[in-house]
């Protein structure tokens, strides 16, 4: 055999293995959304994915549950959380928060118990990963609470809640703290609070066998930004936090160790020159950590942009997202495809990412869902 053809035959086989990776990749998948249920919606609805093809299955509810705005998924499977974004709860200024358990094979939800998440309007929650706690960001009572878990998949007693406190530049938005998501950091050891009202990012030390926070250190961004939600690199080097007032992404350097934040980036989500009226939502890192995407509220679109080794972002397009509001979004597991809920229009398109550009590629395929606010994927067995 000469070498052009040992060269042709090593091609076909790196085509081969490459194609038996990505077959490998595939993976199907249980979806969840999260709504508002002030209008068509009645609670939480779900449908089947197939990222191999991007298939999806009829959408049906699974729960009723009033504004089950934002969910998260128990490390187990068997578990979903959902806030209850609402004022009021049980005669507190409060909101709820609602722990259900998944049924395996059709999905549906069973509710399990419900409480008080000790500040008005939740908005954003995470399980940790020993999955023993909730923490929850509590946007109009600016304040941050964990409730325990127990083997049941019930939720327990509240072991903690800091309260914020300051205001910033926007007096119409900024008048007092809103605490708007919070996320813990890959080692579990630091939970990190978007605060829309105070231009920080808050950071506290989690003690996941105490289940209390306790301060630790501030972040501060440019007065008026309006921090939103935030999102972690998969190698834990870099973070990502998008602005929801300044329509910017803030771009950090991760001290694991010390659970510092260093700004080193903040760059624009909105096309050059324009002159409407927007607001960012969520920004989520692609899981090869080779991109970063943001929605835009009003532009009605998600800017795709590339990571370099510093973890700076260039930005690679900007995407209509084909409806109105685009409130959030969704990267399944696999990265093959990104789902953005549009609210205002009742309707969830899927895109096909393409892996060495990032860019979104329209499927037009619509996924009618009343109000979408948040989605949550739950891989299927075979």
């Amino acid at each position: 055999m000469n070498l052009l053809h040992r060269v042709y035959w090593l091609i076909i086989i790196s085509l081969g293995m490459s194609m038996v990776c990505d077959s490998s990749s595939a993976q199907k998948y249980r979806v969840y959304v999260g709504t508002y249920t002030g209008g068509d919606s009645e609670g939480i609805y779900s449908f089947d994915f197939d990222s191999s093809t991007g298939a999806t299955t009829p959408v049906k509810l699974v729960a009723e549950a009033t504004n089950p705005s934002f969910l998260a998924v128990h490390p187990s499977g068997k578990y979903l959380f959902s806030v209850n974004e609402t004022g009021e709860f049980d005669g507190q200024k409060s909101g709820g928060l609602t722990a259900f358990a998944v049924d395996p094979v059709s999905g549906e939800l069973k509710s399990l118990n419900q409480v008080a998440s000790g500040g008005g309007a939740p908005c954003h929650i995470v399980v940790d990963k020993t999955g023993k706690s909730l923490l929850t960001a509590n946007y109009s009572g600016g304040n941050v609470s964990v409730n325990a878990i127990g083997s049941d998949g019930q939720l327990g007693q509240r072991t903690s809640l800091q309260q914020h406190k300051g205001s910033s530049a926007n007096q119409q938005r900024q008048k007092e703290p809103h605490a708007h998501s919070i996320n813990l950091d890959p080692q579990n050891h630091f939970a990190f609070v978007a605060d829309l009202g105070t231009d920080e990012v808050v950071i506290y030390r989690f003690d996941s066998k105490t289940q209390i926070l306790k301060p630790h250190a501030k972040t501060e961004v440019k007065p008026g930004s309006g921090p939103r939600h935030f999102s972690f690199h998969p190698s834990g080097k870099f973070a990502y936090l998008i602005n929801e007032l300044s329509n910017t992404i803030t771009v950090f350097r991760y001290d694991a160790e010390n659970g510092k934040l260093d700004t080193i980036q903040t760059i624009s989500t909105l096309p050059e020159g324009y002159a409407g009226t927007s607001y960012t939502a969520e920004v989520l890192v692609h899981p090869s950590g080779k991109f970063v995407y943001g929605s835009n509220r009003g532009d009605d679109s998600i800017a795709v942009f590339s990571i370099a080794d510093d973890g700076r972002l260039s930005l690679v397009e900007i995407e209509s997202t084909g409806g109105k509001t685009p409130r959030n979004f969704g990267i399944d597991p696999t990265g093959h495809f990104l789902f953005a809920e549009n609210q205002a229009s009742d309707s969830i398109e899927l895109f096909k990412i393409d892996s060495i550009t990032g860019h979104l590629e329209p499927t037009g395929q619509t996924i009618e869902v009343a109000t979408p606010v948040c989605i949550k994927f739950l891989p299927l067995s075979d």
